[in-house]
């Protein structure tokens, strides 16, 4: 199917795919300005970086919920990751002694 052009004889979509891109990014980066939440906040944005990977507050936020007995499908809903993601977290927690591990100090 040919791409629907304007009268400006472009196609808007690439156009309005950058524009919602910048705005989530801007988003994104609103947030980490913002006043930071409580310590222990699945929903925090200081859990992940500019490049959607979780930083090491983000890591421990995992690890705390898998401390709780979270399952990793509630890990990966409530961090806003995929659940390949948190299964990779969930065995890296697992690997570091589960819930006998040191916990590592939140910002």
């Amino acid at each position: 199917m040919a791409a629907k052009q304007h009268s400006h004889g472009i196609d808007p979509r690439p156009i309005l795919e950058l524009i919602a891109s910048i705005e989530a990014d801007l988003l994104r980066l609103k947030q980490m300005l913002e006043p930071i939440p409580e310590k222990f906040d699945p929903a925090n944005p200081h859990n992940k970086a500019s490049d959607g990977k979780l930083t090491e507050e983000g890591i421990e936020c995992c690890y705390r919920m898998f401390d709780e007995g979270k399952t990793r499908y509630s890990v990966a809903r409530a961090m806003k990751i995929s659940f390949a993601a948190a299964t990779h977290r969930f065995n890296a927690w697992r690997k570091a002694g589960g819930e006998r591990r040191q916990r590592a100090l939140l910002g």
